[in-house]
């Protein structure tokens, strides 16, 4: 007779009485709620974080210290493979050396005494009135930060800004705020300008001398509204007259470092000649650093550890993590986020949307990992897009302090001399000047990629 059902002996063989049914484990699925927050949530709490600590830098340490144990995290939990996290530091190695090579050429500029010898001579010129310093401020900063970079601006202009305007008898607000301005929107010109520049120029595909030429007008139509909003806004500081033992044609600043400065116009030089010829503008950086440092060790001005120092190698090593961490973000996410907000193509209202969204983009996560994550999905449609993101985190970040690292800086510093700067009043000025600049900055785009035929 066929044996239907299971044989009670042999259940109670395998269940003993009084013993309850072990059940049969079931396979082990993984939960995909739990997979999105390590991909997704984990990463933008990184990067919230080391932006955090970038702002506090508690008891003065360097980004860095959060920067790279948060990448390394990234990478140990999966939300960024090591394979793609090499890559990303691989891509911006270049341009990290590339900013290095800057700094030190602007810590060089600054040690032989280019800037207040500068400073000296815009007070000579222009410290006869408020509103003519002001002037005389916006085309040295503008100057500075074009050559030299936005950092340059910030640590070595700033300072030299302060003096300029004690020796003029002017109140200094409007001047430094003009520099912490200046170093963001003035930065629109060259690659070396800033290190956004430098990371949309790799992207865009344009010779060095081809980006100056496209950003030519979007820079000169944004430095002019910034300078008529900063006349209309701080009217009643530029107003009041110089202090009466204020003489600055009397003054006898220091003598102008006229080897260094040809120096500095021959690696400037130098950038625009190699590019067409597919040499990296590095090399005529490194050129300028070489003349520079070896006079400076030779002469025994500098030594090798001031100069390496000059370099900021924890900044460059903060910029490396920071680019993980920016990767691990968009990889968990935000480039599709990014792609469904991102107008395509590079008609007027295109590129202001593209413009606008990096500004935006910028105040929220910082300018850095702004260009980053927007950079990728926007170099696919051509250097118009490129720069109208270049446009929006270069020029978004007037609006807010923790739009862009250099803005930070620039507060720190003047904190440090003891000098508050008005959040109010900051943001403000902000709210005036990022729309008008921001608009006036595109359209010059726009126009001048279509006389360009780009």
């Amino acid at each position: 007779m066929p044996r239907t059902g299971c044989d009670p002996g042999r259940a109670r063989r395998r269940f003993p009485a009084g013993a309850a049914a072990v059940p049969v484990p079931k396979p082990i699925q993984e939960n995909p709620l739990n997979t999105a927050v390590v991909s997704e949530a984990v990463p933008v709490v990184l990067l919230l974080g080391v932006l955090v600590f970038a702002v506090v830098r508690p008891r003065g340490l360097p980004e860095a210290a959060a920067a790279v144990p948060a990448a390394a995290l990234a990478v140990a939990l999966g939300t960024v493979s090591p394979d793609a996290a090499w890559e990303q530091v691989r891509s911006l190695l270049p341009v990290v050396g590339f900013l290095a090579l800057i700094l030190v050429l602007a810590h060089l500029c600054a040690r032989d005494g280019l800037f207040d010898a500068a400073g000296a001579l815009v007070a000579r010129r222009y410290g006869s009135s408020p509103r003519r310093l002001l002037g005389g401020v916006f085309l040295l900063a503008c100057a500075v930060t074009a050559v030299l970079s936005l950092d340059a601006t910030v640590v070595l202009l700033t300072p030299v800004v302060l003096a300029t305007a004690a020796r003029a008898g002017a109140v200094a607000r409007p001047h430094l705020y003009a520099t912490a301005h200046l170093a963001n929107s003035a930065s629109l010109l060259l690659p070396v300008s800033n290190l956004t520049n430098l990371l949309a120029f790799t992207a865009s595909g344009l010779t060095f001398t081809r980006f100056a030429v496209l950003m030519a007008l979007p820079w000169l139509v944004s430095i002019a509204v910034e300078y008529a909003v900063f006349r209309r806004f701080f009217r009643a500081d530029l107003a009041a007259p110089a202090a009466p033992e204020a003489v600055p044609e009397a003054v006898a600043g220091p003598a102008v470092p006229r080897f260094t400065l040809v120096v500095l116009g021959l690696t400037l030089a130098g950038f625009a000649v190699t590019s067409p010829f597919g040499i990296e503008p590095a090399w005529a950086a490194l050129g300028g650093v070489l003349v520079l440092g070896g006079r400076a060790l030779l002469r025994r001005r500098a030594g090798v550890r001031e100069l390496v120092g000059a370099a900021s190698p924890l900044f460059c090593l903060f910029v490396l993590a920071l680019g993980v961490v920016v990767q691990a973000v968009v990889a968990g996410g935000l480039a599709d986020g990014l792609a469904r907000v991102l107008p395509s193509g590079d008609s007027l209202p295109a590129l202001l949307g593209v413009a606008a969204v990096a500004a935006v983009l910028a105040n929220l996560i910082n300018n850095l990992p702004a260009v980053l994550a927007l950079l990728p999905l926007a170099a696919p449609a051509g250097p118009g897009p490129v720069l109208a993101v270049l446009i929006g985190v270069n020029l978004g970040p007037n609006l807010t302090y923790v739009g862009s690292l250099a803005t930070l800086l620039w507060r720190r510093i003047l904190r440090d001399r003891g000098i508050a700067v008005d959040l109010g009043r900051f943001t403000r000025l902000g709210l005036i000047a990022v729309p008008a600049t921001l608009v006036a900055a595109t359209v010059a785009l726009w126009a001048s990629l279509r006389v360009a035929g780009v």
